[in-house]
């Protein structure tokens, strides 16, 4: 019977708690383990790998996850994430971020903040240093230079090409649009030709992924998670949001429950992809919650991606237009990265994962749906 610890709430509870607290008392000491979204450029895999070299050097699991990130907040390559993300349809980079800390079971974030190129940093500030969850606009910016952070143009080059590509396809209901060459003028080549005359400095790669993302708005994020040998667990998400976004738009990304959620106790959870929906199921809190009732990750993930798709009367046509994406890592290690969309081969996404024991490397997420 030593291996039974009696307590008052067992007392209350009865016998059929005993097996319970036998298991939580048997089970092995956790694992490393961190999980991130994939991002462009090994992204995630750096961010994992650079995370569980803070944590196996003793360091906090929040700074580690922050550590992570920045490395994706600073790569100009990543336009989904940090300096160098697509602006809104004002040609300003507007970023948010969330992060937080089991240990001490608080949290912070900033929602469109401009001139900052690692709000994640930003957000943490706010965990830390004020009696506040969330900071936004002017007033985080502000907040942001009082602590010291150095004010910066996010744009880069290549943005400012392909927002002003997003500009040039905006048109009235007769076609036309302020943005080329006008009415009397010679007649227009086919895009990517006078596109090429128009920025003969961007490569054509470049000026046909403008022209893609013109079309479909493209929507990335990171999202870390990590749970250290002691049990500690945090996490973090940021992100520059939907490309051509109306001025002051929040995702899902610096809303806590939302694009965010962990629980020392259970675990955490992060997404990416189309903010909006995600935020109409509460995603990350509901799979934390779902995982606190006992599902495995990879089924509180999925449980959280059907009732998105609930949202559309599981119509698959309409739901063609929605990529959401959960990332899911339980107190025990047990972990899962789902998806709403897989393809015909049986692949979905990738996301990212470093347990300590191997090269921080991909692995493939669960999905619900298969693209036809």
């Amino acid at each position: 019977m030593k291996d039974i610890t009696f307590s008052r709430r067992v007392a209350l509870l009865g016998a059929a708690a005993l097996p319970w607290i036998r298991a939580v008392k048997g089970q092995a000491k956790p694992k490393s383990v961190v999980i991130s979204s994939a991002n462009r450029n090994n992204g995630g895999v750096n961010c994992c790998a650079k995370a569980m070299e803070i944590i196996k050097g003793g360091g906090d699991t929040l700074d580690a996850v922050i550590a992570g990130v920045n490395i994706v907040e600073l790569d100009p390559r990543d336009n989904s994430v940090g300096y160098g993300g697509l602006p809104n349809e004002d040609g300003v980079v507007e970023l948010d971020a969330s992060c937080m800390h089991g240990p001490s079971r608080r949290g912070g974030a900033v929602g469109a903040l401009r001139n900052i190129k690692t709000p994640s940093k930003v957000a943490q500030k706010v965990l830390a240093e004020t009696d506040h969850m969330m900071l936004v606009g002017e007033g985080a910016l502000r907040f942001a230079k009082a602590a010291g952070f150095k004010e910066e143009d996010l744009l880069t080059e290549e943005s400012r090409i392909q927002w002003l590509v997003w500009k040039r396809q905006m048109r009235d209901k007769n076609g036309h649009t302020n943005w080329e060459s006008g009415i009397d003028a010679p007649p227009a080549a086919k895009k990517i030709g006078e596109l090429k005359r128009l920025f003969p400095q961007a490569d054509e790669a470049l000026l046909e992924e403008a022209l893609r993302n013109a079309a479909n708005p493209p929507h990335g994020t990171i999202n870390c998670i990590a749970l250290n040998e002691k049990g500690e667990m945090s996490a973090v998400t940021t992100t520059s949001g939907l490309a051509w976004k109306i001025p002051g738009r929040c995702g899902d990304s610096p809303i806590i429950g939302g694009g965010l959620w962990l629980d020392q106790d259970v675990g955490g959870a992060g997404s990416t992809g189309r903010g909006e929906e995600n935020l109409r199921v509460c995603g990350a809190h509901t799979v934390v919650e779902n995982m606190r009732l006992g599902m495995s990750p990879k089924e509180a993930a999925l449980d959280a991606l059907k009732r998105v798709a609930r949202n559309f009367d599981n119509d698959e046509k309409r739901l063609q237009a929605v990529d959401l994406n959960f990332y899911a890592l339980r107190k025990d290690g047990e972990y899962a990265g789902a998806s709403l969309w897989g393809t015909r081969n049986g692949r979905g996404p990738q996301f990212a994962v470093s347990t300590g024991d191997r090269e921080s490397h991909h692995e493939n997420c669960v999905y619900l749906f298969e693209r036809k």
